[in-house]
């Protein structure tokens, strides 16, 4: 049995993890050949966010709005249709499968679908964000309001219990983990819906700035993009986080 880790340790660990992967980036690549237009140092880039700062800040608002437009819009939609399937059977012997089948459908072979559809604001972004979210919340959602055991149901209905409390006080506490591990993902996948959008048709936000840079061998400028773009995940992350804690408290 593996001994916990103390908190101090865990606490530097990661600022040492960090410092080792900056310090790979500044000395390690270069002395092994990569080039600095190719990967330039990490003081290249961190003065892009000193010297281009508001350039940056201009495209992170909008891809920003779009992730968590669409975060929050793809991962309501899964709860509704979640809950919609678990109490009926009809719809969810119709609908499923469909619903299935278009999370087949590759994210980049729909965008453009999307894109030509709603044109080229920030509609058709939140929308291709909010898809990305959508289907793996779902799959877990449902398992997790099904997650009740016979036993469980059974009790409930002896103590007649309404469906409402049954959803309310069984089905809801036991789906919350389930629900919470897709939040986790969609945390990412919201951001990454919103730049494949931006790639197909933008003029704005990080997407187009990473199609800019790329095009235009701006290294510098592309790494700073990916960096913001990351940021936007993490503190996406930390929000998911930190509501599950106080939601897993309340469910216990």
């Amino acid at each position: 049995m593996r001994r916990e880790l103390p908190f101090w340790a865990r606490a530097l660990l990661p600022v040492l993890g960090a410092l080792s992967v900056a310090a790979a980036w500044r000395w390690g690549l270069p002395l092994s050949g990569v080039p600095a237009y190719v990967v330039p140092p990490p003081d290249r880039v961190l003065a892009v966010f000193e010297t281009q700062g508001a350039m940056l800040w201009e495209n992170f608002k909008p891809t920003a709005v779009e992730a968590l437009a669409g975060f929050v819009a793809g991962n309501l939609a899964a709860v509704l249709t979640a809950i919609l399937f678990v109490h009926s059977r009809v719809m969810n012997a119709a609908y499923f499968p469909i619903a299935l089948f278009l999370n087949t459908i590759p994210i980049l072979a729909l965008s453009p679908v999307i894109i030509l559809i709603f044109g080229l604001g920030m509609t058709p972004k939140i929308i291709i964000a909010a898809i990305i979210c959508y289907f793996p919340t779902l799959i877990n959602m449902i398992r997790g309001l099904d997650a009740p055991t016979a036993n469980e149901r059974e009790l409930f209905r002896i103590l007649s219990a309404s469906r409402w409390e049954v959803f309310w006080r069984l089905r809801t506490p036991r789906s919350l983990p389930m629900l919470f591990a897709s939040l986790r993902i969609a945390s990412a996948t919201a951001v990454i819906g919103a730049i494949v959008g931006e790639w197909i048709g933008a003029d704005k936000g990080l997407g187009a700035l990473i199609i800019q840079a790329t095009f235009n061998y701006q290294s510098d400028r592309l790494y700073a993009a990916i960096i913001l773009s990351s940021l936007l995940s993490l503190s996406l992350f930390a929000v998911v986080v930190a509501t599950e804690r106080r939601a897993l408290r309340w469910a216990t």
